[in-house]
């Protein structure tokens, strides 16, 4: 069934040539796709981007796009052995409006262990792409410029404008990426009407927005001496151990009865959550120990919330189990330290970026689209509470649940779909003159 022609610009033979020219491009897809999982962008600590930003912007110039980089100037991260260089390519007269902005991260989280294939090989077989980013999401980079690319060959005029950035930093907060291109105003409304950032949520979801998080350290403070004379010190890692059963047993029993009315997945991803990201104690890392009691010990936690949590009470359940802890024993102190927080966001209701997709969903694959929310963040949060730009959704090709798993893949199938599907929501947002 296909969507009204008023609701698409250039009718259906228009649509028809989009969606065809995106299937002929398959391969050219598969190959690109497979040459950015090839080039290990992998962060911490931010390796080979300007290598990958230069792949992207091969593509794009191809694609007719003015290109430029934007390094992170300023930011911390941006160093000389690592430097932080986004891509961003716009079509058009850069002042025609509406424009829509297609936004990837190009970083990747370690490969990590137990990979039966090459976490960086890109290959293919039986019809999937293989490698750390296929799924998240340098798949979905691949169909973002290959959707400006299938309307370009099927000889689509548009009204406004389609950018494509490929952008860095992402998996740990995305601040020298899309936080810094919409705090410097290379993103801002006055640039930028809607976004789709494609991460990945598979070719039939919408996800409207995401779940909240609280990144924080917990210093246990302790007090150190002799290993053979134990007793007169205060080992900082059993109080860190104490306070760990305190939030297994105290806060956890709460976590699992609250349930979000947002439609977050996988479904137990409803309910919030606490994670220990890592622990250091003591004179862990080190190759020749002494015999000291540690006197230090710090925990990293990921707080996952949801809307209906609010953040006060997030962070008051956390303070407030850590005293109880302290007033257990005499010596125990633990102290604090906020490290990110990123609230619930999603877009408004009945957000037109929303409803394009919806109906190209509808378009391409025959099945309704089923809107989704993010069990964790992505830059949705920098374009909607930095930028301003609140029609902002995520929508693109990869099984959510491989993503930072080993063996991580996405179907060509899916990879292909939703190149079309982004193409034919871009045609009806961005509009034929």
């Amino acid at each position: 069934m296909r969507p009204a022609p008023e609701r698409q610009s250039g009718g259906a033979a228009l649509i028809d040539r989009v969606v065809a020219e995106a299937e002929a491009a398959r391969d050219e897809i598969v190959e690109f796709t497979a040459d950015l999982i090839r080039i290990p962008t992998v962060n911490p600590p931010g390796d080979l981007y300007r290598e990958c930003a230069e792949l992207i912007r091969g593509r794009l110039e191809e694609a007719g796009m003015a290109v430029q980089f934007v390094a992170a100037e300023g930011r911390p991260e941006h160093t000389p052995g690592h430097p932080r260089i986004n891509v961003l390519g716009r079509s058009g007269d850069p002042g025609a409006r509406p424009r829509l902005h297609l936004n990837g991260h190009f970083d990747v989280v370690p490969p990590g262990d137990d990979w039966t294939v090459d976490p960086f090989g890109g290959l293919v077989r039986d019809g999937r792409i293989y490698g750390r980013g296929a799924s998240d999401m340098k798949s979905g980079i691949a169909a973002a410029v290959f959707a400006v690319e299938a309307m370009r060959r099927a000889g689509v005029r548009l009204r406004g404008g389609v950018d494509v950035s490929g952008t860095v930093d992402e998996e740990s907060g995305g601040f020298a990426g899309v936080a810094y291109l919409c705090e410097t105003g290379v993103i801002s409304p006055r640039n930028t009407d809607f976004a789709i950032i494609p991460e990945p949520f598979g070719p039939t979801r919408v996800c409207v927005g995401h779940r909240g998080v609280y990144w924080f350290d917990i210093v246990a403070h302790g007090h150190t001496a002799h290993g053979s004379m134990s007793h007169l010190g205060h080992s900082a890692i059993d109080d860190m151990g104490a306070l760990l059963e305190a939030f297994r047993k105290e806060l956890g029993p709460d976590l699992a009865v609250r349930r979000s009315g947002l439609p977050v997945v996988p479904d137990p991803s409803r309910r919030p959550s606490l994670n220990v990201n890592a622990i250091v104690g003591g004179q862990a890392g080190e190759s020749f120990q002494s015999p000291c009691v540690a006197d230090r010990c710090t925990a990293t936690f990921d707080r996952r919330f949801i809307p209906e949590e609010p953040f006060e009470q997030v962070r008051d359940e956390i303070v407030r189990v850590a005293k109880a802890v302290e007033a257990e024993q005499p010596g125990r102190r633990f102290t604090i330290e906020d490290r990110m927080t990123v609230h619930p966001t999603w877009a408004p209701r009945g957000s037109p970026v929303v409803a394009a997709l919806s109906r190209a969903v509808r378009t391409v694959t025959g099945v309704d689209a089923e809107q989704v929310a993010s069990p964790g963040t992505y830059d949705q949060k920098h374009f909607a509470r930095i930028a301003g730009v609140e029609h902002c959704v995520a929508y693109g090709p990869g099984p959510l649940e491989e993503a930072h798993q080993p063996d991580e893949s996405s179907a060509v199938d899916d990879i292909v779909t939703s190149t079309q599907v982004i193409a034919l929501a871009a045609m009806e947002l961005v509009g034929s003159p």
